[in-house]
């Protein structure tokens, strides 16, 4: 590691020694260049394992019970990628005096309170210590940064470092252990909800402008089909026709899953839904083909509408 962080040193050095006629002056140029953009992917690395291991630290101290779905802590956020801690310290309620620790993430602050201490000095470093037997339990709900607001006192002379989040109908007033300590709280709760809002309002522009390039994913087990992208739709119509060899007429379920491509970013969920082949034979009957609305599930909204046509054959034995 320490090695690959001083070869751009090393050959910046080089180079520096090396008139521009040199035969090697174009090759040293391209090592430069070569040497600068490994450090950086390394150091990304680097950053982003330690990243992941503090977020896995996380899930096996931190308590979060009464929420309404798991919360995973090292995984995708609803629309940021991949979720990142961004900071976290002492936090004190200012009239209880009540002692808390803050969890600042990318898309939420949690705050949580101390059922353990732990064996090892308090700096951050040690806190994420293997050797850290801190657990904690979630004090309030996680207070997620789209629609949180946080504002110094009115007296900004005050020596007092206090600070006042707004979350919907609640107001916090927290106190950390100096200035300085607030002034990074402050700013990288801003930067941190700027960026989410930001977002968010990026993909709704998209949504209402009709960018979504849609297309759906077709399966039944192993086998699957795709359609083609359609460009610039919000209703798409593909009239995309597929076929599937049943294998268990009872166990057999057709999922259909709708993303919108992305040239430069993974492709984003729109939502998806299945429908059991048993099902499909109930509603068929003799009929013959039924063509059904299918509600999206896992997003806000959203539907689907198929043409079923189900054809059973009977199983003959050649000889």
């Amino acid at each position: 590691m320490q090695r690959i962080t001083r070869y751009p040193l090393l050959i910046r050095s080089i180079l520096e020694n090396t008139p521009e006629s040199h035969v090697d002056h174009s090759s040293l140029k391209l090592a430069l260049e070569r040497a600068e953009e490994l450090c950086s992917q390394v150091n990304e690395g680097v950053r982003e394992k330690e990243n992941s291991d503090r977020l896995e630290w996380i899930q096996t101290h931190v308590q979060c019970e009464g929420l309404a779905e798991q919360l995973v802590f090292n995984s995708l956020t609803n629309c940021l990628g991949p979720r990142k801690l961004l900071h976290s310290g002492k936090l004190y309620k200012t009239k209880s005096n009540k002692e808390l620790h803050g969890f600042l993430f990318n898309d939420f602050l949690l705050l949580t309170y101390m059922v353990k201490q732990f064996a090892v000095s308090s700096g951050s470093e040690k806190l994420f210590s293997s050797k850290s037997n801190a657990q904690f339990k979630m004090y309030k709900m996680p207070i997620f940064l789209n629609e949180a607001l946080v504002k110094l006192p009115t007296d900004p002379s005050s020596d007092e470092p206090v600070f006042h989040i707004s979350h919907i109908d609640r107001v916090y007033t927290l106190r950390t252990d100096n200035i300085n300590e607030r002034t990074a709280w402050v700013q990288k709760i801003k930067a941190a909800s700027e960026q989410y809002i930001d977002t968010e309002k990026k993909k709704r522009e998209k949504a209402y402008q009709g960018k979504s390039n849609p297309y759906c994913e077709i399966s039944m087990g192993s086998q699957s089909y795709t359609t083609r992208t359609l460009q610039d739709t919000l209703n798409p119509k593909w009239n995309f026709n597929c076929q599937f060899f049943i294998k268990d007429l009872y166990q057999d379920v057709l999922c259909l899953t709708m993303f919108d491509r992305d040239q430069f970013s993974p492709d984003d969920f729109l939502g998806r839904t299945e429908v059991p082949v048993a099902k499909i034979r109930t509603e068929q009957e003799s009929k013959g083909p039924t063509t059904r609305r299918l509600l999206l599930h896992e997003v806000p909204t959203g539907e689907v509408w198929v043409r079923f046509d189900l054809q059973l054959f009977e199983q003959k034995t050649v000889l």
